[in-house]
C-alpha cells in the first residue's frame, strides 16, 4: 500500500502518525462548560431599581460562545440580550422596551454556577447605560 493510501485510512482516528507524518485532529470550537440553547429562565430577586420582575421569562440560545435571549412579561414589553460566554462568566449587553414604551439598556457581568439539582443560576451584576448609569444586583434560575 502506498503512503498516501495508508494516511488516508489513518485519518478516521483523532490521532495518528506514521514514520513521515504525525498529525493531531482537533475540534475546531472549544466545548463549552454551560450549555444555554433552548434553556428559560426566571428571576430569583433583583434591585429596587431594576425593570425585570418575577412575571418576566428569559428564553436563551447559544451557538458556541455566543450566548443570546429574548424576554418578555411583566413591566418588559420585549427585551433581547447578545453575551460572549467565557469559561462561567457571560459578559452580556442587554435592551428592552417597557411596557410604558421606554426605551432601556445597559450592561452586565453574569457568574454562571450550577445549583445541586443542575440547574443554571446566573447572578448578574448589572449597569443601566440609558436613565443615569443605576448599578444593581439580580439572580436567576433556570426553569422548565
Amino acid at each position: 500500500m502506498r503512503k498516501n493510501q495508508s494516511l488516508c485510512k489513518q485519518i478516521k482516528s483523532d490521532k495518528f502518525s506514521n514514520q513521515d507524518y504525525s498529525i493531531e485532529i482537533k475540534p475546531k470550537h472549544k466545548m463549552n462548560k454551560f450549555d444555554f440553547n433552548n434553556k428559560r429562565f426566571a428571576l430569583i430577586q433583583n434591585s429596587e431599581n431594576g425593570q425585570v420582575n418575577t412575571e418576566t421569562i428569559f428564553n436563551y440560545k447559544q451557538d458556541n460562545n455566543l450566548v443570546t435571549a429574548d424576554y418578555f412579561g411583566g413591566s418588559i414589553k420585549y427585551g433581547k440580550i447578545i453575551a460572549e460566554l467565557k469559561d462561567d462568566k457571560l459578559n452580556m449587553l442587554y435592551q428592552c422596551l417597557t411596557t410604558d414604551n421606554e426605551l432601556k439598556a445597559g450592561k452586565a457581568l453574569a457568574q454562571i454556577e450550577l445549583t445541586e439539582n443542575g440547574k443554571i443560576k446566573l447572578s448578574l451584576d448589572w449597569e443601566w447605560l440609558t436613565n443615569g448609569s443605576e448599578k444593581g444586583k439580580s439572580e436567576y434560575i433556570e426553569i422548565e
